[in-house]
Parts: C-alpha cells; structure tokens; sequence
C-alpha cells in the first residue's frame, strides 16, 4: 500500500483520537475555577462536593489525554523525517515551549489538585487550580502556534543545508503571532470551552432523569450553562473572524470551503449545506446569495477568488473540505440552540420538567466533539496539497524510507492500543459516575475542617 498514504491516514487516526481529551480538559479547567470559586466565597458544601467530584474526572480524562499525545510526536520522526528536518526549527521551539510552560505547569498542579485538600490551605489549592486551567490552556497556544505557522509561514527564513532547504527562525515573536494564530486560538479555546461545558451538562443531566444527586446536578448545570453560551456565541464571533483571515491568507481553502469555482465571483451565495462536483466545477446548494462576499468583505458586491484562480495541482479535496466545514457550522448553530433554550429553561427553574430536552443533553455531549473534529479535518485538509502552505508539499514531507507496511503495521497496532485505551476510559468513567459525588454531609464535615 501507498505509504503516504497511509501515514497521513495514521497520523490523522492518532491525532484525533488525542484530540477528544484536551478540549475537554480545558473546558473542566474552567468549570473546576468557577466552582472552587464560590465554595471559598460562600463556603456553602454543595460547590465543594461539586469541585471535587470534577476534579477526579478532569484526572482521568488529563491521563488519557497524556498517554495517547504521546505517539504523535514519534511520527515526525518515523513517517515524516523530510518535513521535521524542514520544520525543525520552527516547529521544536514550539513543543519545546509547549511543554517547559504549559505541560510541566499543568502537571505539576495538578498533584496538589487531586491529593493536596487536606495539606494546603484553601486559597493555594484554589491557586492551585488556577494553574491547572491556565496549563491547559498554554498548551493550547502552543499547539495552534505551531499549526498556524504550517497554514500562514512568517517569521523565518529558508536557510540551504547539506541536507536540503530548511526553515529558520528570524522573529520568534512574528512565529507566535503569524497572521492566523489570535483567530485559530481564539476559535479552538470556544470548542473546547464547550467541550467541557457539554461534558458537565451531559452527566448532570443524566443524574436528574435518573433522579439522583439532584440537588449536585442543578448546581453543576447552571455554571456550565453559563459556559456553554458564552463559548457557543463566542464561537460564531471567533468562526466569522477566522473565515475572513481565511479568505485573506488561504483564499484556495475559502473557496474550496464554500464551493467557488469562478475565478472573481462578484456577490457571492453563502452556501447552507449542498453537493460539490468537482470535475464539473459546479455546486449544487441551498445558498444566501451575496452572502458570502458580504461577510467577507462587508460589500455584496466584492468578489470572491474562486478555484479556478489557482492552479488545480493546488487545489484541495473541494467536496470533502465542503462537507466538513458544512458540518461543523451546522452543529455549531445547533449547540447555540440548545445552549440558550436549556440556560433560559434552567433559569426559570422548569429544565428538570423538560425530560426530552433534557435527553437531547444528555447525548449532545458528542456534538462539540464531532465539531472540533471535523473542524481541524476541514483546516488540514482545506490545507492541502501542501504541509507548510506555499512551502512545502505533504508529498515532499515524507520520510523516504518508510515503507508502507511498516506504516500500516503501526497503524493497525495504535489503532488496539488506543481502542483499548478508550475502553478503559469508558470503563473508568462509567464507574466514577455511576458512583456519583457521594454524600453531602461528607462535605459538611471537610468544609468544617477547613
């Protein structure tokens, strides 16, 4: 089998896989301040009945995440040697900061988080969390500095080695700030926000059709509502941002994005969901007309640069980018709805009447995730045929003696051991919450002692 091919299927696999765990994490981080927060200000038991009770979830889903992020970067070496040697410079100052400033931050906390109650005063461990959520979040920076620089290069120059070209830093702070990097991070930090909103909503609502822990679940429901509409609004702010900085930096992904095929398409339609024949060079869709070119360039009558404006070696998988992005805007305007239509509900205390909506909660937890899936998919492969856009071609990114059974050895043995992985943390899961918060007046006692 193709080797390519297959590492680009592998890495794909690997990567979103990993990526089920960190957005969820960082949404906790926040849930996890807001109510350690109050149980200091109100030293009412119930918030810190509810703090620790997420604390030993944001545990487990923070070791998985660790556990399968590791694989990730052994590829660069293994399957894609050509683009690490390209890249290295660029690309190593980014892990490395990644992981001095925000893993052994977030780590190193998170000790004193999980076992650190009865050792620490309160205001520490409630610091203590602080550095938690803020470690998740550096993380964060210093992944999507590191993709915005591979979809919007600045800072560097191509430096010639015995070995090839190579990419040097000239500007480390033009690296951080390259032009997509505040859109890309601000977009990423919404979905993972509702990410860990979602996952508090999904089992707080659970608790309430099952009659258990109310009390807990209503508490827990109204801070993460809070959440989930601020992220969910916030992410139609930070989408429509990074859509024109798209069509200013990538306008190939754009027009691949929404199915435009003219080289200048003046009033361009803001396509709704539809059908792209690429061989054709048509759309088949329910669109807004002029929309588009009124979003991007507040003027119906502004153009668009289309496909055809580029050559079609340069062009990416047009449907399949079309499809994603449609998908990921369809649940983000879905997760608006039930967001505000369960925060209002929730406020005038008639949720728990709502048994339906409440149900529809319970499995919406998997729509940020297939959100934030589907949207990195349609960034990377809107991206292509190039690893470093304008660059460096995924082709030439290679590692040129990997063989395609080597590669599809590997996949195939990452794919049980990370199936085994999600098992088990399914499994841990599931007993963490079929065990629930425990007794209240446990938490009586310990806001007493402290």
């Amino acid at each position: 089998m193709d080797a390519e091919i297959l590492a680009r299927v592998q890495f794909a696999f690997t990567i979103g896989f990993h990526y089920i765990y960190p957005p969820i994490s960082i949404g906790l981080g926040i849930v996890l301040v807001v109510m350690e927060g109050i149980y200091l200000k109100t030293r009412d038991p119930l918030y810190l009945q509810l703090t620790k009770f997420w604390t030993k979830i944001f545990g487990l889903v923070f070791a998985i995440g660790v556990a399968t992020g590791i694989v990730m970067e052994f590829q660069f070496g293994t399957n894609w040697s050509n683009y690490s040697r390209y890249v290295g410079d660029v690309f190593g100052s980014a892990l490395a900061a990644e992981g001095v400033f925000a893993f052994f931050l977030e780590s190193g906390f998170l000790a004193i988080v999980l076992f650190g109650w009865e050792k620490v005063k309160p205001g520490w461990h409630w610091f203590s969390t602080w550095m938690v959520m803020l470690g998740s979040h550096f993380s964060a920076i210093w992944i999507v500095v590191a993709n915005s620089w591979m979809q919007t290069p600045a800072g560097y120059h191509i430096v010639e080695t015995p070995t090839g070209p190579r990419a040097e830093i000239t500007d480390f702070w033009a690296v951080v700030f390259n032009p997509s990097t505040v859109d890309r991070l601000s977009h990423v930090f919404m979905g993972a926000w509702q990410a860990g909103a979602w996952f508090v909503l999904s089992v707080s609502a659970y608790y309430v059709l099952k009659r258990r822990h109310v009390d807990f679940a209503r508490a827990s429901m109204r801070i993460a509502f809070v959440l989930a509409v601020v992220a969910s609004l916030g992410q139609l702010v930070t989408g429509h941002d990074s859509g024109v900085k798209i069509a200013e930096t990538q306008p190939a992904k754009l027009a691949a994005f929404e199915g435009v095929f003219a080289e200048q398409q003046p009033g361009a339609d803001l396509t709704i969901a539809g059908w792209v024949d690429e061989e054709r060079g048509e759309t088949r869709s329910f669109a807004i007309p002029g929309m588009l070119s009124w979003l991007v360039h507040g003027d119906v009558n502004e153009p668009i640069t289309g496909l055809n404006a580029f050559p079609r070696d340069e062009w990416p998988p047009v449907n399949l980018s079309f499809q994603l992005y449609h998908i990921m805007i369809a649940i983000g305007v879905l997760l608006i709805v039930f967001a505000l239509l369960g925060g209002i509900l929730a406020w005038m205390r008639r949720l728990s009447r709502q048994r339906w909506l409440l149900w529809i909660i319970v499995f919406a937890v998997l729509l940020p995730q297939i959100a934030n899936q589907v949207g990195w998919a349609a960034a990377e492969v809107g991206r292509q045929p190039w690893i470093v856009y304008g660059l460096m071609k995924t082709a030439d990114g290679l590692s040129p003696t990997v063989s395609g059974g080597a590669v599809l050895a590997s996949l195939i043995l990452f794919t049980l051991i990370y199936l085994g992985l999600f098992v088990m943390f399914i499994a841990l899961l599931d007993r963490k919450i079929r065990r629930g918060p425990g007794d209240i007046e446990q938490f009586v006692r310990a806001g007493r002692r402290a």
